[in-house]
């Protein structure tokens, strides 16, 4: 009598499928978020080509967020780079989506190979990255730079 475990019910089955992953996270763009905070949400290849060179030109410091609905420890991540955004108003966030139609065509240039990775800027240049959701990291790297 070989038991095998009890089958994934409907509901956590759709958590663990990308395309209904979607479905369950609320759909609300970031770059109105409240209290000043500077998230923006880059919803094309082209948006992210436009938001890089800007960032590179006129120096501002950034950090590209990038992350993915299916990726627990994005989810995890998310609400602390929403709330690390807020205290640091003078850093604009780029949150990408790696799964976005065509965004792959610039995430191989850039080294993203897992998810959730930060690239963080300063004047221009790329200063850090994290990859993985490290609190401790996080905050230790932005209070770094951007203190």
């Amino acid at each position: 009598s070989s038991s095998s475990p009890p089958p994934i019910p409907p509901p956590l089955r759709r958590i663990f499928t990308s395309s209904a992953a979607s479905l369950l996270l609320p759909s609300r763009s970031f770059s109105a978020a409240p209290g000043g905070s500077g998230l923006v949400l880059v919803k094309s290849a082209e948006e992210f080509k436009d938001s890089m060179k800007k960032v590179q030109d006129e120096k501002f410091p950034a950090i590209f967020y990038f992350t993915a609905v299916w990726c627990p420890p994005c989810k995890y991540l998310s609400p602390v780079v929403e709330k690390m955004s807020g205290m640091y108003p003078h850093v604009t966030t780029y949150k990408v989506d790696i799964d976005q139609e065509g965004i792959d065509s610039v995430l191989g240039p850039l080294g993203i190979s897992s998810v959730p990775t930060l690239h963080f800027f300063q004047n221009g240049q790329k200063a850090s990255e994290i990859i993985g959701a490290d609190v401790r990291q996080l905050e230790t790297t932005m209070e770094k730079l951007y203190k």
